[in-house]
């Protein structure tokens, strides 16, 4: 093959406003033939035959003239899309934002496109947008959510259909898809493990919402080190979370919350939220009455959202480690479609990520004065 002398004439534009540039035009400058052209651009197994110097010259041109791959011809060729379709519960809770930030990165690494889907928690939406992504052809899936009300039979059928998928924060019983999540019980563990070391003895808790995957083992980290410690749990020191699908709701709860634990009159030290803005809601209700956090009450959440390190006092917190658990997903499913590709089976796998506790100056020892009733 034998590359055109090198000449700076300029480049001809397809006429018409609104023209498309072809490979045809890309050709046309180029000197090249059109089948050395797509070979290059479409960077087909080929494409390792043709001279460096002729790929050179090809993109150049294609460049030039600002050709962009057609990708409704790309995929009626090769039946790929290169996109996944990921699909929120809420984007509103910050508990989404790192994880989105981890998937994005990664599939931006991969060459491949998010396409994003709030369900705004509601179930007919989120049946609505799972066929929206699979008539858009997407490779694969990931589902962040964690509450209780998924169709499991609905994502199960993706199996069916050899689609990868992978949840966030959520796991389906048996090995159908795989998921990412967090050792809930491990992280409730390490919050009341600081308290306890911390001195703390009257403890109040701000349980999760029943409906949440992540508040059955968290409140069971909490019952197992309180057992093995030897530490009693006060039921009139122990609140639960409403079944709201709100994810900013629970910091008005933790508000309203603390608040009537106050006027209970039931002394504590320290209280553990079910999360962050569990917790900031209950630090507002302390400072509101009087209550100096962490002097005469300690304070932890559980998440590690952005406002926990910004608030006053910045927030002592479990970790959960979302960008992590966001790459992670997207490894699995990349591994499923290049399973698929190669015409093998890829393994439904199950990811438990260890928790971190942080802590800031929402905690500190109980002082002599606090520590009585």
């Amino acid at each position: 093959m034998i590359l055109p002398a090198e000449v700076n004439l300029p480049v001809k534009r397809p006429s018409g406003k609104n023209a498309a540039v072809t490979m045809r035009d890309v050709a046309t400058q180029s000197g090249f033939s059109p089948a050395t052209v797509s070979i290059v651009l479409n960077n087909a197994p080929l494409a390792r035959y043709i001279a460096p110097a002729t790929k050179k010259r090809i993109e150049e041109v294609a460049r030039k003239l600002g050709y962009r791959p057609n990708a409704m011809a790309r995929f009626l060729r090769s039946k790929r899309t290169h996109s996944v379709g990921v699909m929120f519960f809420d984007i509103t809770d910050p508990f989404c934002t790192l994880v989105m930030r981890g998937i994005e990165n990664t599939l931006y690494q991969a060459s491949y496109v998010p396409i994003f889907a709030d369900a705004h928690n509601q179930r007919n939406r989120f049946e609505r947008y799972l066929e929206m992504l699979l008539e858009r052809h997407v490779e694969a899936l990931i589902v962040v959510a964690n509450w209780l009300f998924v169709d499991i039979q609905l994502l199960g059928d993706l199996s069916k259909r050899n689609i990868p998928a992978a949840t966030i924060g959520w796991e389906l019983p048996g090995d159908t898809i795989s998921s990412v999540m967090v050792d809930n019980e491990a992280g409730a563990r390490l919050a009341l493990e600081h308290l306890y070391k911390l001195g703390h003895r009257k403890i109040a808790f701000i349980r999760g919402p029943k409906m949440l995957i992540d508040s059955g083992p968290r409140w069971r980290g909490i019952q197992k080190f309180a057992q093995s410690a030897g530490l009693e749990i006060d039921p009139a020191l122990v609140q639960q979370l409403p079944e709201s699908l709100d994810p900013t709701s629970s910091f008005e709860s933790g508000l309203r919350f603390a608040d009537e634990l106050l006027q209970r009159k039931k002394r504590f030290t320290a209280m553990m939220a079910f999360d962050d803005l569990t917790a900031l809601g209950a630090i507002r209700a302390l400072t509101k009455a009087g209550i100096k956090v962490p002097e005469q009450c300690s304070v932890t959440g559980f998440d590690d959202v952005a406002l926990s390190s910004m608030s006053a006092p910045s927030l002592t917190t479990v970790r959960q480690p979302m960008e992590a658990m966001g790459e992670l997903a997207v490894n699995i499913v990349m591994e499923g479609i290049n399973a698929s590709l190669e015409k093998r089976e890829w393994n439904i796998v199950s990811h438990k990520m260890n928790p971190e506790l942080v802590i800031r100056e929402s905690t500190r020892a109980v002082s002599l004065t606090g520590s009585d009733d």
